[in-house]
C-alpha cells in the first residue's frame, strides 16, 4: 500500500494519541492541535483512512487505527526511533537534534537500510530518549511505565526512564542538567508554585518547571533496577 508522507505522519500521531488516552478514540481537533492543521484538513484526512480500510471513524466520538492502520503506524515509529538512535550514536547528534532529523529521514529508507541499522546498533529496544522501539514483527511496544517527575513526592530517588522528545528546548535544557534516561534522581522540593529541585547522581541540585518536569518519565531506584 503506497502513502504519502504526509498520511504516515497523520497514521503515526494518531496511533501516539491512542496511546496518551488510554487506547480511546481520538477527536479531530486533538489530532489538529497536535500536527498544527486546521480541523476540516484532518476530516478530509480520516475519510481517506476510511476508504483504505486504515481508520474506523465514528461521527462526533473520534478516530481509531485499524489493524492496518496500526502497522503503518508502528513502521513509522520503528524507523523514527532507530534512526534516532544511529544519529546519536554513529553521527554524534546530540538528543536535542535528532527527533527533526528523524522526521525528515523515516519515510524515505528501505526495509534493508532499516535491517543494516538495526543490526549495526545490535537492535536496541529504546531510542535516545528512552522510548521503546517497536520490534522488526511490528508488535506494540509495551505501555509506558513510571511517574511523571513532576508527580513525585519530596525524599523519593528514581532513575529517568524516558524524555518526551517533542520539544528540542526541553531536551537541550533537560541534558545541560544532567537529567537523561538512567540517571538516579533524588527529589528535594516540591514548591507549591510549580518548581521541581532534584539532585542527578549527587551532583548539584536542579530546579525545573514543572510543565519541564512532566516530560520526565521516572520509575523508583528498586523497580527500575529489577
Amino acid at each position: 500500500m503506497m502513502l504519502s508522507a504526509v498520511m504516515e505522519d497523520y497514521l503515526k500521531a494518531i496511533y501516539q494519541l491512542q496511546g496518551e488516552g488510554d487506547g480511546e478514540r481520538v477527536r479531530t481537533s486533538a489530532i489538529a492541535e497536535h500536527l498544527e492543521v486546521t480541523p476540516p484538513t484532518v476530516t478530509s484526512m480520516l475519510s481517506k483512512f476510511e476508504e483504505r480500510g486504515l481508520a474506523d471513524r465514528e461521527k462526533y466520538k473520534g478516530v481509531t487505527l485499524t489493524t492496518d492502520g496500526e502497522r503503518v503506524a508502528l513502521e513509522v515509529i520503528r524507523h523514527h526511533r532507530l534512526l534516532e538512535a544511529y544519529l546519536t550514536e554513529h553521527l554524534d547528534f546530540t538528543w536535542s537534534e535528532v527527533h527533526d532529523e528523524a522526521d525528515r529521514l523515516e519515510h524515505h529508507i528501505s526495509e534493508t537500510f532499516e535491517e543494516r541499522v538495526a543490526a549495526t546498533l545490535e537492535d536496541p529496544t529504546v531510542d535516545p530518549h528512552g522510548a521503546p522501539i517497536p520490534n522488526a514483527d511490528l508488535e506494540p511496544p509495551a505501555e509506558p511505565t513510571g511517574d511523571v517527575l513532576a508527580d513525585c513526592e519530596v525524599g523519593a530517588t528514581v532513575e529517568v526512564r524516558e524524555v518526551s522528545d517533542r520539544d528540542p528546548d526541553v531536551l537541550e535544557y533537560l541534558s545541560e542538567r544532567g537529567v537523561n534516561p538512567g540517571v538516579s534522581l533524588s527529589v528535594e522540593e516540591v514548591a507549591p508554585f510549580g518548581m521541581v529541585t532534584v539532585r542527578p547522581d549527587g551532583g548539584e541540585p536542579v530546579s525545573l518547571p514543572e510543565d519541564v518536569a512532566r516530560h520526565v518519565r521516572v520509575a523508583p531506584v528498586a523497580e527500575a533496577v529489577s
